[in-house]
């Protein structure tokens, strides 16, 4: 029996990869993980909440990435791109590298079904040691519902929860308030269910 040996890689060898690949993919530890494509509902509403924040911000101290920045998180040697991001402040880049941020305050993933688990346990960890970190938002695409933990002390953090529709989500570490009508604007639940929605990231 042949055993394929694992190829791990330095983060300057993934970086350089990340700048030729047709699809990004995610750094762990050495590992690369292929990111699948996003689904129209994520799609959606990553670019709704991405839009009223950046609206929101135009005249504040604050800007919202959407998922097309990666996030360095050196504590795991980890590179990831979450799908919204909010920074306070001047935003600090990894080595100069304006593709590459250091310090978000808010970060926020649109969930799925391959993905939903990751993001609620591993990731949510992986992100608690980035020092800036004070808010995650987890967004369900397949119905109205969305998990808001913000950081209350160190080591504590505090849950809430919104599932209907004329509910407003109220940002605790940034001035920001969306609507979950408007979150979840233009969005269409049967269309999670078609074969290979659940695939999306």
């Amino acid at each position: 029996m042949q055993i394929t040996q694992q190829r791990y890689y330095t983060p300057e060898e993934y970086l350089d990869l990340e700048e030729t690949a047709n699809s990004k993919s995610e750094y762990i530890d050495g590992e690369l993980i292929p990111m699948a494509g996003a689904s129209t509902n994520h799609n959606r509403i990553a670019g709704n909440l991405y839009s009223a924040a950046n609206f929101a911000f135009r005249k504040q101290n604050y800007e919202a990435f959407i998922s097309d920045v990666r996030l360095w998180i050196p504590k795991r040697r980890i590179y990831t791109y979450p799908d919204v991001m909010i920074v306070a402040g001047e935003a600090e880049y990894y080595n100069s590298r304006t593709d590459t941020i250091l310090n978000p305050q808010v970060i926020i993933e649109v969930l799925s079904k391959s993905t939903k688990g990751y993001d609620k346990e591993g990731k949510f960890e992986t992100y608690r040691t980035i020092e800036s970190f004070q808010e995650y938002l987890l967004i369900d695409q397949t119905r109205i519902r969305v998990e808001q933990y913000s950081k209350t002390a160190k080591k504590r953090w505090v849950m809430r929860e919104y599932d209907e529709e004329d509910e407003n989500i109220t940002f605790n570490s940034v001035p920001f308030e969306i609507s979950l009508q408007d979150l979840y604007s233009k969005v269409k639940f049967e269309a999670v269910e078609l074969k290979g929605d659940d695939q999306a990231v």
